[in-house]
């Protein structure tokens, strides 16, 4: 089989991704190249007739309080359902033009905005019915960004914007061969030939699931060269001497190594789960199997949702 892991930067160029074969002798996992065209990459694996799994570093799913308004089964028919609804997708200036129609806010920073204003403008009752149960920290890992919000380093709103926009809409909509996780069932039995599996990874959930700690930024090439030993250990004997020597290298000096470092992250912790190393844990909670989405590998829940606004 194949598994690969994406990471979904707003930027095309800072797009990578990692790509691993299970034939009979394991795993083996090549060194991360640019993604390029989505579509035509899955086409050409899915060409091979074997089961795809793709891990991918990008919010697949909503939240509650939104989904609350919709009158689709689940995500995975309101994301079929957005292929050339343009006017969802572009992001508001201010808060006078946001609607459950087109939720993405801001489209750059204005003097006094917060997250519960935008919360509001959608008619949730606080910050936190921003975010999806997944999304909020644990004890093993901070908060990620609520789905809806596009501004700041710490974001997923744009990323998400690209792919579901650009490419997962509309391949829904042309009947592509594509099974998304959790929303249709549990991994393994989502695996078949010619058929791909499509995941959220969190590269920063991936990392404690690997059992590994930077010593400083990720951003920071000296930081990865320091997690190398430890990565290469967890890669084994499955990564491919390129990996090994980019992993050593500590992915580069350019601003893309932290990309390529995440997809790498991603896509070890996949193949854990992948191999039963890892439980396939799903909450037992409608609103996350329907509508709101699980982080492949997650198994640590947040704690409770905050009542009072924020």
């Amino acid at each position: 089989m194949i598994a690969l892991h994406a990471d979904w930067s707003m930027h095309p160029a800072k797009r990578f991704v990692c790509m691993a074969r299970r034939g009979a002798q394991g795993w083996r996992v090549a060194a991360p190249r640019p993604v390029g065209e989505p579509a035509a990459m899955l086409t050409e694996c899915l060409s091979e007739g074997m089961p795809v799994v793709v891990g991918l570093d990008l919010p697949l799913g909503v939240p509650r309080a939104f989904a609350a308004a919709r009158a689709e089964a689940g995500f995975v028919s309101f994301l079929r359902g957005l292929a050339g609804q343009e006017d969802f997708f572009e992001v508001n200036e201010t808060l006078a033009t946001v609607s459950l129609a087109r939720p993405f806010y801001p489209a750059r920073g204005i003097k006094g905005m917060t997250r519960l204003s935008h919360a509001r403008a959608l008619g949730f009752a606080n910050a936190a019915d921003l975010s999806r149960l997944c999304d909020r920290a644990t004890a093993e890992r901070p908060a990620g960004a609520p789905l809806f919000w596009t501004l700041g380093a710490n974001q997923s709103g744009k990323a998400a914007i690209a792919a579901w926009r650009g490419w997962l809409a509309p391949a829904l909509a042309n009947g592509a061969p594509y099974r998304l996780w959790p929303f249709e069932g549990a991994l393994h039995a989502l695996m078949a030939p010619g058929q791909a599996v499509l995941a959220e990874v969190y590269p920063a959930e991936a990392l404690r699931q690997l059992g590994l700690c930077m010593s400083g930024s990720k951003r920071d090439q000296a930081a990865r060269r320091a997690l190398a030993p430890a990565l290469l250990e967890c890669a084994g004997h499955t990564a491919e001497p390129a990996l090994r020597a980019v992993i050593q290298d500590g992915f580069g000096a350019a601003a893309d190594g932290e990309d390529r470092l995440d997809c790498v992250l991603g896509l070890l912790a996949m193949l854990r789960v992948i191999d039963g190393a890892r439980p396939d844990h799903i909450p037992d909670d409608a609103a996350v199997r329907a509508w709101e989405g699980w982080v492949l590998g997650q198994t640590a829940m947040p704690a409770p949702h905050p009542a009072a606004p924020s």
